[in-house]
C-alpha cells in the first residue's frame, strides 16, 4: 500500500501549559499564535486535495501537528475537528492524526476523538523514567505515558510514542530501558529525537551555566542506533529519527547534536556495523562478491564515502568486489565466495547488476 497522503495544519504550541526544559515555547508561539477557524482548516483541505499526487490511490490523512491537541478547551476541538468532518464523510479523507500529552487523555477524551474520526494519536511521552521526566520540567509520569496508551488502544486507535534522547538526567542505560518499556506498549510507531539546546530554552540558560552538556553527534547516533535495534526486534516502526530540518530551526540551535539528515547517519552507522560483521569471518584465500541493494548504497557508502574508507582501512575490502543490486531486498547483506585467491590481495571494486 502507497503511503498516506497527509493534510498538514498546524496548531503551533496551542495547548500545552508546560514549560519544558528542552522547549522555547515563546519564540515558537510568538511567530504564529494567530487562532485558526474551521473556515482556514477547510480551504487548507481544499488547497491541497486539489494538488496532483505521487499516488491518487493513497489514503488520505488529515494531520494535526504542533501543539496538544486534547489540552485546547473543549469547544476549540469540536471546532477543528468538526471543519474535518464534512470530507471524511464524502470519503475524500479516511482519517484524523494528532499529537498530545499523555497527562491530556482520559477514556472521555479517546472516546471523543474516535467518533470524531481520529485514529492515529502520538504522545509526546518524551522518556520512560521519571527522574528523566521530572528533571525536564515534562509535568507528567511514565505511569501516565501507560495509562494514554491503554485508553487509546481500547478506543481502537493506533498510538505512536515520540521520545528525547540525552535529556537533563538521562543516560544510556535509562533510554536503553525506556526503550524497552516503550516497546513492551506495543506502539505502532516511534519516533526519536535527540535533544538539542534552542535559544531563549531554560536548557539554554543551564547550558551557558554549565549545567548541562548534550549528547555529542557521534553519540546520538550511537544511541539512537541501539533504540532502533530494540524496536525492531519488536517489530515496531521508528519512522523518523532526528527533527525536521528547517532554516528556522538551524537558527536556534546553540548546542547538540543536530544533523538535517540524522536519520541517515543512524542506518549508515548500523550498515556498517552489519557489512563489517560479514566480511570479518571471510577466507583469505578466496575472492569474495559483497551484494548489497541498490537502494542501499547512500546508507553503505557513509558521509563522504566515509564507510567504504573505514572498511578499506580495516583491509576488509582486499580481495572483495561489491555489487549494487536493483532487486536485492532493502537492509541486506549476501557475501558470496566466487573463487580461489592465488595472487594476493586486491583492492574492492563496485559494480552494479
Amino acid at each position: 500500500m502507497p503511503p498516506p497522503f497527509i493534510i498538514p495544519v498546524f496548531i503551533a504550541h496551542q495547548g500545552c501549559p508546560h514549560q519544558c526544559l528542552f522547549c522555547n515555547q515563546r519564540s515558537i508561539t510568538g511567530a504564529s499564535e494567530g487562532i485558526l477557524g474551521p473556515r482556514e482548516v477547510e480551504d487548507i483541505i481544499r488547497t491541497q486535495l486539489a494538488w496532483p499526487r505521487r499516488y491518487p490511490t493513497a489514503p488520505v490523512q488529515l494531520a494535526f501537528y504542533g501543539g496538544s491537541f486534547t489540552g485546547l478547551a473543549l469547544e476549540r476541538q469540536h471546532e477543528l475537528l468538526g471543519a474535518v468532518q464534512p470530507f471524511l464523510a464524502s470519503g475524500r479523507i479516511q482519517e484524523i492524526r494528532l499529537s498530545t500529552r499523555p497527562d491530556y487523555v482520559t477514556p472521555e477524551i479517546a472516546g471523543f476523538l474516535r467518533e470524531h474520526g481520529v485514529g492515529i494519536v502520538e504522545l509526546g511521552a518524551q522518556s520512560l523514567d521519571d527522574r528523566v521526566l521530572a528533571a525536564s520540567g515534562r509535568g507528567h509520569t511514565a505511569a501516565q505515558v501507560r495509562q494514554a496508551v491503554a485508553c487509546l488502544k481500547e478506543a481502537g486507535m493506533q498510538v505512536g510514542l515520540q521520545l528525547m534522547l540525552g535529556l537533563p538526567g538521562d543516560s544510556t542505560v535509562t533510554a536503553l530501558a525506556g526503550a524497552r518499556q516503550a516497546a513492551e506498549l506495543c506502539p505502532d510507531l516511534v519516533r526519536l529525537y535527540p535533544c538539542l539546546v534552542i535559544s531563549g530554552s531554560p536548557l539554554a540558560e543551564l547550558y551557558r551555566q554549565g549545567q548541562f552538556q548534550p549528547l555529542t553527534l557521534p553519540r546520538a547516533v550511537a544511541l539512537a542506533g541501539r533504540l532502533l535495534a530494540v524496536f525492531k526486534a519488536h517489530r515496531i516502526p521508528v519512522v523518523r529519527m532526528g527533527l525536521q530540518p528547517s532554516p528556522s530551526l538551524e537558527k536556534t540551535v546553540l548546542s547538540g547534536p543536530y544533523h538535517p539528515a540524522f536519520g541517515e547517519l543512524v542506518l549508515s552507522r548500523l550498515f556498517f556495523n552489519k557489512v563489517r560483521a560479514e566480511l570479518s569471518v571471510r577466507s583469505s584465500y578466496h575472492f569474495y562478491r559483497l551484494c548489497i541493494a541498490k537502494a542501499d548504497e547512500s546508507v553503505y557508502r557513509g558521509k563522504g564515502n566515509a564507510n567504504v574508507k573505514r572498511l578499506a582501512a580495516l583491509g576488509l575490502l582486499d580481495g572483495v568486489e561489491t555489487v549494487f543490486s536493483a532487486s536485492q531486498p532493502r537492509q541486506s547483506v549476501v557475501l558470496i565466495q566466487v573463487a580461489p585467491r592465488v595472487n594476493g590481495p586486491v583492492e574492492g571494486k563496485f559494480f552494479e547488476d
